[in-house]
């Protein structure tokens, strides 16, 4: 809340509809795949049919010869891509850019099933498909390696990896209470209702504009500009529409990369859209994960030790880490804490960040572990967690936390869940002729801020324009800047317009991490209080003006004008401008944190309650209901924030009972990527599900009181709900998802 107005609108939480709801809803919303610039072409990917090995011949005339066939590119013609010459390192191996390890159509060799080897481009999809099928490949194939359960005893720690110890590792061997017992979750595949895609247009030799499915247009551009050596007022990037990311629009993929260098080979634009099966190989997914827990306590539930040892998978050619071990680190005040990550390096495409990374994974073990010492204990699992929370500190940094509502959160969702009603024991609980379980369990994910920019330009008939780069992938984002500029500058909503998406814009972060309100909404902030200042010194400044030579702390704005204590006259914002001879006024910003950073430590909270109804014969799983009670910050739009939060649940209950990617090792293929197969939540598997927020502003993280939400919704409730099953049953299942056979 800022102190520049005595009377304005408080639009912040409240349930503002989308600003771009109308767009999307009429077709007028244009996505990657939907850019028809002149003389539009199509691209095609083959795709490998070996999991690893070379190959040794293409045989691609067919293709070529076929009706509307422009070129077929493979890494025998495709155009110079001056980044990617081979630099060596110290020491040996060629130098990459971070994140583009994988350089598509790059020489012969094959790192994983189904990864691209030629684009077939043609004078429409259909053309371009019929004579993909035509291209023909011979391979030599090599031994590969994708089962991470056979090859974990290969695990390595990763580069920039660090093992981590407080206290006494492994104290938990000598505790009176103990438990130890390993978890297993498997790949978790992203798939996103726009599919992903690319339309590409080099403008000239040296100038792209890139229509793609991004959630960070000034990564993008930052990654094409290093790849072909160009200027960035030569790289546009544009992606204001995104359908679905979490995580799987963070980079640049190969069926981009392949649309750029489809579009540099012809001299025309093309687009390259990823089909379904390839998005399982070609756009990252979780991570699987082992991991072993030991927990172990004294009688009363106090804590002695905790060790996390955590496993997770990666590609042969690129490290991929995520903070799988960082709930053990932070959540509880342990005095005796260690944990190990390492990876298993496969022959599979590299995973990449999905919703709540490594978190979500590591909460999984680690509240399914406390729930078994619970049991262990004899003692209720809520109170074995608030006995147990770090409640003043972060002790993993030793620093005060920026704020802490856990303990609202589970007061708050079991009064609201009704677990004063739970009997303990496992099995003792039934609906009809099913078994009901109560489970709970708790998360947090990292809360913080980078640096932002955006800027203000100020119209004469007091509508305010907002532009900055900031991605909106789906939670709200652009109406929520909407909303803190109304609430800043005092304004009715509908005088503010927000512009988004695209690298031509000020820079903004990525939209990943639960880092955008904080981060670009504290830009959007910071701006309109910095284009108050100016409309302030303008007035004081222009000879014309009653407030010549007045102070700017004797100015106040009230209702859109510009007024001074003690007296009677008002100017409006057409007034400031027309002294000052201006069309318009605008302010540019950046905005970043302070040494608050060093000083606090920033995390959201959650605690979830989940009940399920199992079959005691059949041992099919029905969610009942679910509360999820969060510690966000000052909620920002009560409604996009209880979207976000339905949507984590569902995500949820995908990863707890649904979701896995199979692949057959024999060949190291999927054989369930398809929406068919690979199975997630519909409408009739999701519960009543019932979202607190505690809605208190964090005073330090950054002007708005605002923390993030989008990733730690997701973080703990696979735990609640695996919980509920083994209340519900008594059987206790460590390996995700938790299908019918697993409780037969």
């Amino acid at each position: 809340m800022n102190n520049y107005f005595f009377d304005f609108d408080n639009y912040a939480g409240e349930p503002v509809d989308r600003v771009e709801a109308k767009q999307k809803v009429t077709g007028a919303a244009k996505y990657a795949a939907e850019y028809k610039p002149k003389e539009l072409t199509y691209g095609v990917l083959v795709t490998s049919t070996i999991a690893k090995g070379r190959i040794r011949s293409i045989d691609s005339k067919n293709a070529e010869n076929a009706p509307g066939v422009l070129t077929v590119l493979t890494h025998l013609n495709r155009p110079e891509v001056p980044g990617w010459k081979e630099e060596k390192k110290e020491g040996g191996g060629e130098a990459r850019v971070d994140g583009q390890e994988f350089r598509v159509f790059y020489d012969d060799k094959i790192y994983f099933d189904h990864q691209p080897v030629a684009l077939v481009i043609a004078d429409t999809l259909e053309r371009a498909s019929y004579a993909a099928d035509l291209v023909k490949l011979e391979y030599e194939k090599a031994p590969h390696e994708t089962d991470m359960l056979s090859n974990q005893s290969k695990a390595t720690k990763p580069k920039k990896g660090k093992d981590y110890t407080r206290g006494i590792a492994n104290a938990y061997q000598n505790a009176q209470v103990k438990i130890e017992a390993v978890y297993h979750t498997p790949w978790q595949v992203h798939n996103p209702m726009e599919m992903h895609a690319a339309t590409v247009v080099w403008e000239s030799a040296d100038k792209i504009t890139d229509y793609n499915k991004t959630q960070a247009s000034k990564m993008a551009q930052k990654d094409i500009m290093t790849a072909f050596h160009l200027q960035e007022k030569n790289v546009y990037v544009q992606s204001p529409f995104v359908g679905g990311a979490f995580g799987s629009s963070s980079r640049i993929w190969p069926q981009e990369m392949a649309a750029i260098l489809g579009a540099k080979k012809t001299g025309k634009p093309i687009t390259v859209m990823a089909r379904r099966d390839q998005v399982f190989n070609m756009v990252g997914y979780r991570p699987e994960s082992i991991q072993k827990i030991g927990l172990g306590a004294n009688t009363d539930g106090t804590l002695t030790g905790i060790t996390h040892e955590a496993k997770g998978s990666t590609s042969t050619y690129e490290e991929f880490t995520e903070r799988m071990t960082d709930p053990a680190q932070s959540f509880y005040a342990c005095e005796n804490v260690n944990t190990t990550y390492k990876l298993v390096a496969l022959d599979m495409s590299t995973p990449c960040w999905a919703r709540g990374p490594g978190e979500t994974s590591g909460s999984f073990a680690l509240e399914s572990a406390m729930d078994e010492l619970s049991y262990a204990l004899h003692m209720d699992p809520i109170e074995l967690r608030m006995k147990n929370f770090a409640m003043e500190k972060d002790p993993f940094n030793n620093l005060p936390w920026s704020s802490n509502y856990v303990k609202e959160c589970y007061n708050m969702g079991a009064e609201k869940f009704g677990w004063s009603k739970r009997n303990a024991a496992p099995g003792s609980m039934r609906s009809g002729e099913w078994l009901l379980g109560m489970g709970v369990a708790g998360g947090l994910y990292h809360a913080n801020r980078q640096p932002a920019t955006a800027s203000a330009i100020l119209h004469k008939d007091g509508t305010l324009l907002i532009q900055t780069s900031v991605a909106d992938t789906g939670p709200g984002s652009a109406t929520i800047m909407t909303q803190i500029a109304a609430e800043t500058f005092g304004t009715d909503i509908s005088k503010v317009q927000f512009q988004w998406g695209n690298s031509g814009l000020p820079p903004a972060p990525g939209q990943f991490g639960s880092i955008t309100t904080a981060s670009t909404g504290s830009a959007v902030h910071d701006v309109v209080i910095a284009l108050l200042e100016r409309l302030k010194e303008l007035a004081i400044n222009s000879p014309s003006s009653p407030f010549n030579g007045k102070k700017t702390d004797e100015l106040f704005f009230e209702k859109s004008m510009l007024a001074a204590k003690g007296s009677d006259v008002k100017l409006s914002y057409n007034d400031i401008l027309q002294q000052s001879n201006l069309p318009e006024l605008k302010v540019t910003k950046e905005s970043k944190s302070g040494s608050e950073t060093e000083q606090f430590s920033g995390m959201s909270f959650c605690a979830h309650f989940a009940e399920v109804l199992v079959h005691p014969t059949t041992g099919v799983v029905k969610m009942n209901r679910v509360v999820s009670a969060i510690d966000a910050g000052r909620i920002m739009n009560s409604k996009t924030a209880t979207n976000q939060v339905y949507g984590s649940v569902v995500w949820g209950i995908g990863i707890a009972l649904m979701e896995e990617g199979i692949v057959d090792h024999r060949y190291g293929r999927y054989v369930n990527n398809n929406l068919a197969d690979y199975h997630e939540p519909v409408n009739k598997d999701i519960p009543v599900i019932d979202v607190i927020f505690i809605d208190k502003p964090d005073p330090i993280l950054d002007p708005m009181g605002s923390k993030g939400l989008g990733e730690v919704g997701l973080v703990g409730c696979s735990a609640a709900i695996a919980n509920a099953v083994y209340h519900a049953t008594g059987k206790r299942i460590r390996s995700l998802p938790i299908t019918p056979d697993k409780l037969i």
